[in-house]
């Protein structure tokens, strides 16, 4: 600048040596910057175009971001659990892990690793039950030998279902939503054991056994996550998605589940008085055996068949449980108001409430009805179950249940509730299947002195689990004079998932709507509740709780995914000609 200044004289007067002097140093100057802004540019440029080539390359998953070993491709598929320290180390353990980059062989190999560690922990419960002092103890951990040896044959089944031809694709869409559930019902199993022991408050044992189940809840953990991310991982390996992981499986009969085979169908169908059934059971002498546990021993064992029992008219006073071998079984009487199965365990005289359940099933495509299940044991007596479901791919249909607390127990796999009245107070509908009630009556009744009514309690532990309760076109309606505080329910679990859509609520309802499982803590955001185009008096949303998991106006898209279709779909199991389904 001083250059410029001296350059001028006066006003407006310029040394004409001066001024030309002047100009040469500008000219240079000019130049310097005008190269110096192209070097600038043109550096800008070339980052700009390695960062969207970069991207590019990215987006396309180049063959060479491709896991190349067998330890980084095991590292991938890790990375998408919740365990991935014990994924990998266990898995790696394995000597086929050393020679394979296939994720679908990977996770093949994660079930091994599960089965062999719930196979293991099925040892155990026979020294705990010898090792404990009280009775009360002693039928907890009666419920952890039955519930785990379940979860090791839930491991059974999904590796008898890897037995594929060579060839041939070990996961279609269909083989996956299998193994969603077994997987999800093995940690649930897991989770009942504990449960049952904390019931009797068995603190310091419950915790010795949660340190010896931890294994085998991780590992299942583990390939839970590996299957429920199965498109994402292929994705990423750039593994073609196989035409049929797309395609099988995503339709259904008239936008529903097809769950039930054509003779099933016309099953429910027929009418009671035309249907041929293989054992009767009349309290009268005029069938073949006169109580339902005498018929039920009768069922043969995994049996890949229909087996049709049809109960008489009467008053069936007898617990009745349908263990994991008895399967295809289908039992019909003659009306939910005249075919009644009755008992009255309870967990106040000692019964686990696993075990208080009045009629169990647990093998797999269980169908009842024209049938009722009632736990007489009444409020008093705390946790007493009318009826409890571990079955897969089973539907009840005009049926009822009723009890008081914990009256219907949807414990695991996959279900679906049809026109049937289900009644109770606290967490009358309960457990972690993934379970569809439609078009039933929900029907909550007066409980004891300063308790609350909640209808229902959803078990999901592992975000994982393809678990919740959907209940879609039902009504619900005091069965007596309640004047109780009444809500759709609590958050047993940290993932609990629960929806109402498209019911009637009565004004009975609380305005809040929902209730925390332990009073004034508010639960994790990682429940999911939500409720989609209720009416009646009870269906107002303004005055809904204000939790981060629930949505008290769900959108279309999001109510779409708790459907009959989307929910439980997959497998053809559900009848759309025989029930009537929406």
């Amino acid at each position: 600048m001083m250059d410029t200044i001296k350059s001028f004289k006066g006003y407006g007067k310029v040394d004409p040596v001066e001024e030309q002097a002047f100009r040469r140093k500008t000219r240079r100057r000019i130049i310097v910057l005008l190269v110096s802004l192209l070097l600038l540019v043109a550096l800008i440029v070339g980052v700009v175009v390695a960062t969207v080539a970069h991207k590019k390359k990215n987006s396309k998953g180049n063959a060479n971001d491709a896991p190349t070993s067998p330890s980084q491709s095991l590292r991938a598929i890790c990375s998408v659990t919740v365990h991935p320290d014990s994924c990998y180390t266990s898995i790696s353990s394995l000597e086929a892990s050393n020679s394979t980059t296939d994720p679908e062989k990977l996770f093949q190999l994660s079930l091994q690793v599960v089965h062999a560690s719930l196979q293991k922990l099925s040892t155990l419960p026979q020294h705990w039950i010898s090792d404990a002092r009280d009775l009360p103890l002693k039928k907890a951990l009666g419920v952890c030998q039955a519930v785990i040896d379940d979860a090791v044959d839930a491991t059974d089944e999904s590796l008898s279902s890897l037995n594929v031809s060579e060839g041939d694709r070990l996961l279609t869409v269909d083989r996956v939503n299998d193994l969603k559930t077994w997987l999800s019902a093995s940690l649930t199993d897991l989770e009942t054991c504990l449960d049952s022991l904390q019931e009797v408050n068995a603190t310091v044992l419950a915790e010795q056994v949660r340190a010896s189940s931890r294994n085998s809840t991780e590992f299942a953990s583990n390939s839970l996550a590996i299957v429920s991310k199965l498109l994402t991982i292929l994705s990423g390996f750039n593994i073609p998605i196989h035409r049929k992981l797309l395609a099988a499986g995503t339709d259904s009969d008239g936008g529903f589940p097809r769950w039930v085979r054509a003779a099933d169908r016309r099953l429910l169908q027929t009418p009671n008085e035309n249907t041929k059934p293989d054992l009767v059971v009349a309290q009268d002498g005029s069938g073949d055996y006169r109580t339902i546990s005498e018929a039920v021993a009768k069922i043969p064992k995994k049996s890949k068949t229909r087996f049709v029992i049809y109960v008489k008219a009467g008053v069936y006073k007898e617990k009745v449980s349908l263990d994991k071998s008895t399967w295809n079984v289908m039992m019909y009487g003659d009306g939910k108001a005249k075919t009644v199965v009755t008992s009255d365990d309870n967990f106040v005289d000692g019964t686990p409430t696993f075990d208080t359940a009045t009629f169990a099933v647990a093998g797999k495509g269980f169908i009842a009805k024209s049938m009722a299940f009632r736990n007489t044991a009444g409020a008093a007596k705390h946790q007493a179950v009318a009826f409890r479901s571990g079955s897969d791919q089973s539907v009840l249909y005009l049926c009822s249940f009723d009890a008081f607390q914990d009256t219907l127990y949807t414990h695991s796999n996959r279900q679906f509730y049809r026109e049937c009245d289900i009644s109770g107070t606290i967490d009358f509908i309960f457990g972690n299947a993934a379970v569809v009630l439609q078009n039933c009556n929900i029907l909550p009744r007066q409980p004891l002195p300063n308790q609350f009514v909640t209808i229902t309690a959803q078990g999901k532990k592992d975000p994982n689990q393809n678990t919740g309760i959907t209940i879609q076109n039902c009504v619900m309606s005091p069965l007596d004079k309640l004047t109780a505080p009444t809500y759709l329910g609590r958050p047993w679990k940290p993932y609990s998932t629960t929806v109402i859509m498209q019911t009637n609520i009565g004004a009975f309802l609380a305005p809040k709507g929902w209730i925390e499982w332990v009073f004034n803590v508010e639960p994790p955001s990682t429940i999911f509740y939500g409720e989609y185009q209720n009416t009646g008096p009870g269906s107002s949303v303004a005055q809904r709780v204000k939790w981060d998991g629930l949505n008290p106006s769900l959108t279309a898209t999001q109510a779409s995914k708790y459907t009959v279709k989307s929910f439980i779909a997959g497998q053809s199991w559900i009848p759309a000609s025989a029930v009537t389904f929406t």
